[in-house]
């Protein structure tokens, strides 16, 4: 018997495969596929992984309604796979208040994969209905899933953490192509080229395997990899005369961050940190013409502080000015109580004066806010942050305006997760500031991911990112996505760096979603018209 002899018995053995062994090996398929992403980037893993899928929904049709349901159930199962452990280390972040939250943490665990699960099923079914027994049932996969990944990424605010996507974000050369066609077209990409074996075993005229998908997808590759070393090579860093950045990663644990009685022990940390040498030829903050630090920086209102508007003050020299995050309390008439407040960024001048400010659009539910605010209250749930009332969501977003520095577009935590909020503004700024707090995840995969997340909008996009993350990974990106300069998870430091200086607009800067669109149209009308030729010979 020939290797492909086998190679059919064992698509054919799951083909036919039924009940908890179809829902196992589904599983399977997802939890095997986590590797694809940030740390590990082992993406040819999905080589294997995605064809047993397109296998599974083949053998589906032997179910009622010409197989939809039995497809979304496989869905399912391979999304429950998936994101369980993809997004495990949420639930570390019940446990920052263990007495109030860790009870909660296997809702967490178990309920956000369960929810997330459904969009993966509702692409597996839609998949189905489009359905050939040929080649182009890879197409109408790839648009399905790209399709259902977008909705997971916009319906009920939206979640697109861990899009398929991502899994060519690594090497540099092939996450190039991101700057064409955003991450939706690359999820579709993804799926495409990786379950494109699953096609050896059909048969053709000759009864010889069916090469030319997988064919195809290893020249897709080869060119993807071809144009994104020759931008490499167009795109040199370059640097921004004059601009000096200093970020700092205090690596504070939650409960200081968050305890008022611990304000002192944290501005003296900030302050010492910041001015801490990094050489023996730095002079310490004063090398910086921009210093960082990270999301909500502060147990408290910093404004509303005046000893620490002071001593932030005195640890400016002139011309260096201090991006950080704060919680922001709303205008309110002077003894008025504060139950709500913004989650911002400012810009703070060497004399204290502040320059600019945005509050955070893209709030997270459950740790931010909550569904239904005043009913959760009542029922005796708050969200992770303990804010009462929840945060209050900023009404536009803009560039932030940074002597020294062009300006510069705000993301704040999860906000650099939505390509569709940061792509196609008719303000284009000069750099992306994001500022993030991944201490709630402790060490685990989930920073690794969101950092691999948020460089891909640098590439999209064509600006550097800087990223101040409170327990790291804190990082300059240049606008082709190489790390300049890294602090790593876990660690407390400085980092000096200069700022890479922003290339022009991409395709995917000037149009947004629009190729990624067509693509998905293409491969559905080309479907299509593969069924009904088909059922009309």
């Amino acid at each position: 018997m020939s290797a492909f002899q086998r190679f059919r018995l064992i698509a054919l053995a799951i083909i036919l495969t039924w009940g908890w062994k179809r829902a196992l090996l589904a599983m399977g398929c997802g939890a095997l596929s986590v590797l694809a992403l940030a740390p590990f980037n082992v993406f040819p893993v999905l080589f294997l992984t995605l064809p047993v899928m397109v296998w599974l929904i083949d053998g589906a049709g032997a179910g009622r309604y010409g197989g939809v349901p039995a497809a979304a159930l496989t869905g399912y199962w391979f999304g429950l796979g998936y994101f369980v452990p993809g997004l495990y280390w949420i639930g570390k972040a019940f446990f920052v208040d263990a007495d109030i939250f860790a009870w909660l943490t296997p809702f967490a665990v178990l309920g956000l994969p369960a929810y997330l699960s459904i969009f993966t099923a509702i692409g597996f079914a839609l998949a189905r209905l489009l359905w050939t027994k040929d080649a182009t049932r890879i197409l109408a996969l790839a648009a399905s899933l790209t399709i259902a990944e977008w909705l997971r990424g916009h319906v009920l605010t939206g979640f697109p953490w861990n899009a398929f996507g991502y899994a060519l974000s690594e090497p540099l050369p092939l996450a190039q192509t991101a700057s064409l066609i955003g991450l939706w077209g690359m999820t579709f990409l993804s799926i495409a080229i990786f379950a494109s074996p699953a096609s050896l075993i059909d048969r053709t005229p000759d009864r010889r395997p069916a090469w030319r998908a997988p064919a195809a997808a290893v020249a897709l590759l080869i060119v993807m990899s071809i144009f994104g070393a020759i931008r490499l090579s167009l795109h040199p860093t370059t640097m921004v005369a004059g601009t000096k950045l200093r970020l700092m990663q205090p690596d504070l644990q939650q409960d200081a961050k968050f305890n008022y009685a611990a304000k002192a022990e944290v501005m003296k940390k900030y302050l010492a940190l910041s001015d801490r040498a990094s050489g023996p030829q730095s002079t310490g903050v004063r090398d910086a013409t921009i210093l960082i630090w990270p999301e909500s920086a502060f147990p408290f209102f910093l404004t509303r502080e005046a000893d620490a508007m002071a001593q932030i003050a005195e640890l400016l020299p002139k011309g260096t000015v201090l991006i950080t995050g704060s919680v922001r309390a709303p205008d309110l008439p002077r003894g008025t109580p504060v139950t709500r407040a913004y989650n911002s960024i400012y810009v703070i001048d060497h004399d204290a004066s502040v320059l600019a400010v945005y509050d955070k659009l893209h709030l997270v539910p459950f740790g931010e806010f909550l569904p239904y605010q005043d009913l959760m209250e009542k029922l005796g749930f708050e969200q992770l942050t303990r804010m009462r009332g929840g945060f209050i969501p900023g009404t536009v977003r803009h560039a932030l305006a940074v002597p020294g520095a062009p300006s510069a577009l705000p993301l704040i935590c999860y906000e650099a997760i939505f390509p569709g909020e940061v792509a196609g503004r008719n303000e284009r700024p000069g750099w992306i500031v994001n500022l993030t707090n991944d201490g709630w995840f402790g060490i685990s995969t989930g920073p690794y991911q969101h950092l691999e997340q948020s460089r891909m909008r640098a590439i999209e996009l064509g600006l550097p990112l800087v990223r101040s993350a409170n327990t790291g990974i804190s990082a300059v990106i240049d606008p082709v996505g190489r790390t300049i300069a890294s602090l790593g998870l876990g660690t407390e430091g400085i980092l000096d760096a200069n700022l890479p200086a922003a290339i022009p607009p991409t395709i995917y800067a000037r149009v947004g979603d629009v190729p990624a669109a067509m693509l998905v149209a293409l491969a559905v009308i080309l479907a299509v018209r593969r069924r009904v030729a088909k059922r009309h010979p």
